[in-house]
């Protein structure tokens, strides 16, 4: 089976294709309106809006939300240090994992898409069961 999309997403869109915001928001376990709030907190992530205010993340947005993400989820930064952090980004944060190689950025993208993807997945089992017990 192949999909050319990132295995996160598993729509067999291109890598760099146009996403929504429900398609965004279930391959990185982040809720529709957080994302929407964090457009509201941080001015450099700003997906395309077309009619009807329908929003459309490119490559670029789903890796800035990924950021914001790791920053305030994992790092423990608050929404303003996170802010802060990104506007200052090139000389005081580093990328998640290693920057992408030039010769294959897509596919490096692509698998950290795959393995946030599974690690979600594996969560969600996990709370379920914990849930059932």
């Amino acid at each position: 089976m192949s999909d050319a999309g990132p295995p996160g997403f598993a729509d067999g869109k291109d890598p760099e294709a146009l996403r929504t915001i429900g398609e965004v928001a279930k391959a990185l376990g982040i809720r529709q309106h957080v994302l929407r709030y964090w457009e509201e907190q941080f001015p450099m992530l700003s997906p395309l809006k077309r009619g009807g205010g329908r929003r459309y993340y490119r490559a670029d947005d789903v890796r800035m939300v990924e950021t914001i993400d790791r920053l305030v989820h994992r790092e423990g930064y608050t929404l303003k240090g996170a802010k802060m952090a990104l506007q200052g980004r090139a000389a005081k944060v580093p990328e998640p994992q290693a920057a992408p190689r030039p010769e294959a950025p897509a596919t490096l993208v692509a698998t950290n898409f795959a393995y946030r993807a599974r690690l979600i997945a594996l969560r969600t089992t996990l709370v379920n069961a914990l849930h059932e017990a």
